[in-house]
């Protein structure tokens, strides 16, 4: 172009060089009749799909997923750990109400956590299906056709051999089978032939694993996990507990699993044996162990002993238990007044500190009467030291060991249990709102009644007030808190997370290349090129190809250097 060409004027030439023409895409306003399309509802649909469907809102739900998880591990859950819930609420009332709405309680089977674990679900399964057809479709298909400028690729090398070109492809396609490569033979357009070879499609494999596992992880979680149950044990020593929903101090099931799907079998305890030390910085007694020897058995078997120890539970019955805590029983008899016994049995005392001071409830609704002869219901709240203090000023236990002065506390209270309403109550603790303080001291005013609680130190037997009877502190047991945990999912779960590691390993380390060879024959000989394609980055494609040409020349019989000093070829720059 000239420079008359640059300074010519008319009406259709802009006024001035560099500036651009009427109607262009960025003029200040559009070409009249060109209007910008619009998504009807099936087109919003589909974008929706898409953006949803995406491999980047894919990790954004999964971030979201792990943080969502994050309250179900900072506060307690009622499916396994419904005592810290009571705890969390009598410590925290107004943080309670706002969290409790929220479902923090139940993070796992919360609404906003069940829509982003669905959405997760959907978008990985969306992104699945059709790179599963994609990979499918390029393992069948042939490796692409030779480009024309090899010259513009990685590793582009050049070298010339005696032997003819046909024979050269072939050898150079053993030679790229040997190494692992799908090959096609292509004829070059200007005359000769080649070899176009791929490899690697392992990687996508590998991702495609790597998503197909968290999706099973998704389902053991959510499908099979609802196939487990939690349950709530405490075993006195020397009963028994069977393995039906009457025998749980609280059952819990999932989504797909009732007390009918319960295996059956027994538990019985024989021993607790704890082992204290004594700390001299903070003069307290730390516990070193604790072993708990069980007998179980299942239908058809005998008994059988086992040891359970904290982090190590046993297995019985499709079901893991755990040692959870421990604590003392007192043996409380109650005689009426004609000195019939009317409980005899022990009583879990729910420890309150590390020294084992505990707190108990007894309930009789049967077999008591007044002086009158008018059938009374008692309500007893205990108090239990395994070993009292030396000052009569402390009230809490000085240790956790049994002594033989230990001692137990007790407050007697008269009137109707609510135990005939058909509401089910618990059993550790005593609604006293309309129950009358017979005997013991008034929480609220702080003044004794009836003489004051009853102390008892083992054998030792006290009277009930109006004439109920008489009431014997006969013995001590230890007992154990159990959680009693079925779950489904470890094995699949395992299995996935490995499949996962697995998916992720072979898509890091598999590189995806491609590799040609070509042979045209000339006047000095067969010309071969070599050069090779990554998909993504592959720091180390060039040595690849150096590697193919350098096996290729000693399958040729000339194990020369095709870059050395006896290669005639002109060195080419890559592009």
């Amino acid at each position: 172009m000239s420079r008359s060409d640059l300074s010519r004027s008319d009406s259709d030439a802009p006024t001035s060089f560099g500036a651009r023409p009427d109607g262009h895409a960025e003029a200040p306003e559009p070409a009249p009749g060109i209007q910008q399309p619009r998504l009807g509802p099936v087109g919003w649909l589909r974008f929706l799909w898409r953006q949803l469907t995406s491999m980047r809102t894919a990790l954004i739900l999964l971030l979201l997923l792990a943080l969502a998880a994050v309250p179900g591990s900072l506060v307690p859950q009622r499916t396994s750990d419904p005592n810290g819930v009571i705890q969390f609420q009598q410590q925290n009332p107004d943080g309670y109400k706002i969290l409790d709405a929220l479902g923090v309680f139940s993070t796992f089977a919360s609404p906003w956590f069940s829509a982003i674990y669905l959405l997760l679900f959907v978008s990985l399964v969306g992104c699945i299906i059709p790179r599963t057809r994609h990979h499918l479709q390029a393992l069948v298909a042939k490796p692409p056709r030779t480009p024309a400028r090899l010259e513009r690729l990685i590793g582009y090398t050049e070298a010339t051999t005696a032997v003819d070109a046909p024979t050269a492809v072939a050898e150079g396609r053993r030679v790229l089978r040997r190494l692992g490569y799908r090959v096609e033979n292509y004829p070059l357009p200007g005359g000769g032939d080649s070899v176009s070879a791929e490899r690697g499609y392992l990687r996508e494999t590998g991702n495609l694993i790597f998503h197909v596992a968290l999706v099973g992880i998704l389902l053991t979680v959510g499908v099979f996990g609802g196939f487990g149950y939690t349950g709530q044990r405490i075993l006195v020593q020397d009963s028994t507990f069977t393995n039906v929903g009457s025998d749980y101090d609280s059952f819990i099931p999932g989504r797909f699993s009732s007390v009918d799907d319960l295996q059956p079998y027994q538990m019985r305890l024989e021993s607790f044996r704890p082992t204290y030390a004594f700390n001299q910085t903070t003069g307290t007694w730390d516990p070193e162990d604790y072993v708990t020897r069980l007998s179980t058995r299942t239908p058809g078997g005998g008994w059988t002993k086992q040891e359970l120890k904290i982090n190590a539970p046993i297995t019985v019955g499709g079901t893991q238990i755990y040692l959870l805590g421990n604590g003392y029983a007192p043996i409380l008899t109650i005689r009426d007044s004609h000195g019939t016994v009317v409980k005899n049995e022990p009583t879990p005392f729910l420890a309150q500190d590390a020294n084992l001071t505990s707190n108990g409830v007894l309930k009789v609704a049967d077999g008591l009467t007044d002086s009158t002869g008018k059938p009374t219901q008692i309500g007893i709240q205990g108090f239990f030291r395994p070993t009292p203090p030396a000052g009569k000023d402390q009230i809490l236990s000085a240790a956790p060991q049994l002594s033989p002065k230990a001692d137990v506390f007790l407050s007697v209270y008269i009137g109707d249990l609510g135990l005939g309403g058909g509401t089910p109550q618990n059993v550790y603790t005593l609604d006293v709102a309309k129950l009358k303080l017979a005997a013991g001291r008034d929480p609220a005013t702080s003044k004794t009644v009836g003489g004051g609680p009853i102390d008892l130190v083992r054998g030792q037997t006290a009277t009930l007030p109006d004439g109920l009877g008489t009431i014997t502190f006969s013995g001590i047991r230890r007992y154990v808190s159990l959680d009693i945990h079925h779950d489904p999912t470890p094995l699949p779960a395992l299995v996935f997370a490995l499949l996962v590691l697995g998916g992720l390993l072979l898509s890091l380390f598999v590189p995806r290349r491609r590799m040609w060879i070509t042979a045209v024959t000339g006047e000095d000989g067969t010309r071969l090129r070599y050069a090779g394609l990554a998909r993504g980055e592959d720091a180390n494609l060039e040595a690849a190809v150096a590697e193919v040409a350098a096996r290729h020349r000693a399958a040729l019989g000339d194990p020369g250097d095709p870059d050395g000093p006896d290669d005639p070829r002109t060195p080419i720059p890559r592009m």
